[in-house]
């Protein structure tokens, strides 16, 4: 009945409701045992049971200060309570004290501002919550936040890849898988900035127009693609292979600038590109022509002078008769009427590199 606003009739719940409307209660005897307690008051303490143990065995109370018994516990008079579960987790948590007839007192719990990691560290849901606890509107939120922090990470982590991608793509050749003129210039920028030593080597293909002209396109490509994986396998991978034209490979060897190394190394590149290249029914033959500077010819080595001397050396090799090796020199600048890019098969004027 009711009376001047105040319910005079007792309330009885039985334990269903009571752990609907209080998910984390915990109630205690006169002796301080707990007695029974919420579905999300046993998740307190992950594979340990609560039940039957004293209460301060399995609290630590930090305020109010002096909560030893349980009737310190009762007479706190609905303050806030500050608590800790031992030897479970270090999650903060509050509480309130009710009594109850025969000494006893009914606790009811909450993890504060402390829900989320809670929530985390204990695979708390929704149904771990009274209904109108706006705990569930923070679950709710931390949900949605952790999708959208999830699809935001997957979008960053796709366009990093189409990032890499496109870079790798700018700086590739397509045909072959080497890198272009553009990877060539970025090496050659960071190799000069960096001082490290190191040799460019310009390679044009001898008699690759006659491929292309008698066999058609199809097969060129076949050619430069076989070509491609003669110089991969003939370097290293500190080194840098390049495509830089039609028939035309820049490779820039990394901390090797031994003439007698170098040499070796574009001699036994050209005579792997003279043996015959099957394709189809019909044989492709080729050779190669090679120029190198070295970047200790220069105080500061410098990318378009150093171009121009590979191909000044490039040009010597094929005036000597082609599928050979010339190291630069300052001498072979004196020859007048250098001709020949290396680009169609050495033909062609050009006036001196300098």
């Amino acid at each position: 009945m009711m009376d001047g606003g105040l319910i005079n009739d007792a309330i009885t719940l039985d334990q269903e409701g009571l752990a609907s409307l209080l998910p984390m209660h915990v109630i205690v005897d006169r002796h301080a045992v707990i007695t029974s307690c919420g579905p999300t008051a046993r998740k307190l303490c992950p594979g340990r049971g609560i039940i039957g143990e004293d209460v301060f065995s399995v609290f630590d109370f930090s305020r109010p200060y002096g909560i030893h018994t349980i009737a310190d516990l009762v007479h706190t008079g609905g303050q806030k309570l500050h608590l800790r579960a031992r030897g479970c987790h270090d999650i903060p948590l509050k509480g309130i004290a009710v009594p109850l007839p025969g000494g006893g007192c009914l606790l009811n719990l909450s993890y504060g501002i402390a829900i989320v990691d809670a929530v985390a560290r204990l695979d708390l849901n929704a149904s771990d919550f009274a209904p109108t606890d706006l705990a569930v509107e923070m679950l709710f939120l931390v949900e949605a936040k952790s999708a959208a922090m999830a699809a935001f990470r997957d979008l960053n982590e796709k366009l990093e890849k189409a990032r890499i991608a496109a870079e790798e793509q700018a700086y590739t050749d397509t045909l072959t898988g080497l890198g272009n003129r553009r990877s060539a210039d970025r090496v050659l920028s960071r190799l000069v900035a960096s001082g490290e030593k190191f040799s460019l080597m310009h390679l044009d293909l001898d008699f690759f127009k006659a491929v292309n002209d008698t066999y058609g396109h199809a097969a060129g490509d076949h050619v430069l693609q076989h070509v491609a994986r003669i110089l991969r396998e003939e370097t290293r991978e500190e080194d840098l292979v390049a495509r830089v034209g039609g028939d035309e490979f820049i490779l820039l060897i990394n901390r090797i600038t031994n003439h007698e190394k170098l040499d070796r190394i574009a001699r036994r590149i050209i005579a792997r590109l003279e043996q015959p290249i099957p394709y189809d029914d019909v044989t492709c033959r080729i050779s190669g022509s090679v120029g190198t500077t070295i970047s200790d010819y220069y105080e500061i080595p410098e990318i378009d002078r150093m171009m121009q001397d590979a191909d000044v050396a490039l040009y010597a090799s094929k005036h000597k008769g082609r599928a050979c090796h010339t190291i630069f020199s300052p001498q072979l600048l004196q020859r007048t009427g250098a001709a020949g890019s290396g680009g169609a098969e050495g033909q062609g004027e050009r006036p001196s590199a300098r």
